[in-house]
């Protein structure tokens, strides 16, 4: 006895749209990616690897012990998850919602929502990110030096390509969608 699973066909939403570039599901699956170095760095120190700090520095700025040790590991999957959330704008779910999210699952995803959503995450990472690089020399003056700090640095690097990536896909998502109409 055969059981045939039922296939819904797929809206016209995902068959209309042409498929992405190479180089934007590359730049999208790369997003993440750059933002887990700074990820590793904070869940690093709230599992108490020495990363330079004092344990004075560690209680009064980061919570820890204490608070630190819920608000650190948020923070860390809240910036992944926003990263992943690249990765729909390369994928059918960010052409259709998928069924099992509420109000919304199976329906289309409105272009303009998405495109304005991403580009304004885009501009938000890019201002913060090029903000820190302008007040490097005055960022934990005295609290992280040499080596830990150079470390640091390093880590957090590579998120400063987080919104210039996620700018060229999103333009990337728009022109494909544009295309289908």
């Amino acid at each position: 006895m055969t059981t045939e699973v039922s296939r819904t066909p797929a809206p016209p939403a995902v068959l209309d749209t042409p498929p992405p570039p190479r180089w934007a599901v590359w730049a999208a699956h790369a997003v993440p990616l750059i933002a887990l170095p700074s990820t590793l760095w904070r869940l690093a120190m709230t599992a108490g690897v020495p990363v330079g700090y004092s344990e004075e520095v560690l209680r009064t700025d980061y919570g820890l012990p204490g608070t630190g040790y819920l608000i650190l590991p948020l923070i860390s999957l809240a910036q992944e998850g926003a990263a992943l959330l690249t990765l729909g704008l390369v994928r059918d779910w960010g052409l259709v919602a998928p069924r099992r999210l509420p109000f919304i699952g199976g329906r289309p995803v409105r272009t303009g929502a998405a495109v304005t959503a991403a580009l304004l995450g885009a501009l938000v990472m890019t201002a913060v990110t090029v903000s820190q690089l302008l007040l490097w020399d005055t960022v934990d003056q005295g609290n992280l030096t040499g080596t830990h700090r150079t470390v640091m640095g390093w880590l957090y690097a590579p998120l400063l390509l987080w919104g210039p990536l996620l700018a060229l896909v999103t333009l990337s998502y728009a022109l494909r969608r544009r295309s289908r109409r």
